[in-house]
């Protein structure tokens, strides 16, 4: 597909580094911890912009490191916003928003939008409340819209966001157990009318067991004009 010039590499799980107009973009920085992310983008020091859809670890383990170091604008939900302000992060920095609210940061608007999932964080030996979790939608300076569900089943308001922000590329988790396996990630894609499918959070561990020939093969069924880019940890698209 055609990315209009953004670089996006998948560093494994639901994790991607994004590089638009000289700035650097990361969604769920889940890297030194990571089993499936390469030992190149393990450990980070420069982002321009990082966007959560939720708070659980496989999702914001190295965001704190990443965000002290870089000083880069973090996008999520408003309660997990209060609990990074906890931890040290300024006010200035963190840019907590909700469902539907919108945010422009290092030249891209980013949009937060439902999922259905959970949203517990861990803290020691307590889990704080972090607000709904959420999906993204990112359209940057270059034009090119994306939506990365974060962890979800398929609902039938994928609909919704189709309509409102008629994503160029949808990223979508397909393993399973935490999360739609490829079956309602494929229902998922007629639902977003989605162009092109980049499958995610799967095959991290054993129980994330989705494959994106699975997807595929789904996709036949539910939505055949999508066509799938099944990168490779460390891969990049455009």
């Amino acid at each position: 597909m055609n990315t209009r010039g953004v670089k996006i590499t998948w560093c494994g799980h639901a994790t991607f580094r994004i590089q638009s107009e000289g700035k650097t973009f990361y969604i769920d920085p889940f890297l030194s911890g990571n089993p499936s992310c390469p030992e190149a983008e393990k450990n980070p020091r420069r982002a321009d912009a990082i966007l959560l859809t939720h708070g659980h670890a496989d999702h914001i383990s190295d965001l704190l490191p990443l965000a002290k170091a870089s000083s880069a604008p973090v996008v999520c939900m408003l309660e997990t916003g209060d609990w990074l302000k906890s931890k040290g992060l300024p006010e200035s920095q963190v840019k907590g928003i909700n469902l539907g609210g919108a945010v422009k940061v290092a030249g891209a608007t980013v949009t937060l939008v439902p999922a259905r999932h959970s949203n517990g964080i861990n803290d020691g030996d307590r889990v704080v409340y972090g607000g709904e979790p959420a999906g993204l939608v990112v359209e940057f300076a270059e034009g090119l819209r994306i939506y990365h569900a974060g962890d979800t089943c398929a609902f039938g308001d994928m609909a919704l966001i189709a309509e409102l922000h008629q994503p160029d590329l949808v990223m979508l988790p397909i393993g399973g157990f935490f999360t739609m396996g490829p079956r309602e990630a494929a229902l998922a894609c007629r639902l977003l009318k989605a162009p092109a499918a980049l499958p995610i959070h799967y095959g991290t561990w054993p129980v994330l067991a989705g494959t994106p020939e699975e997807f595929q093969k789904e996709l036949r069924t539910f939505s055949p004009g999508t066509q799938v880019i099944p990168l490779k940890p460390g891969e990049t698209l455009g």
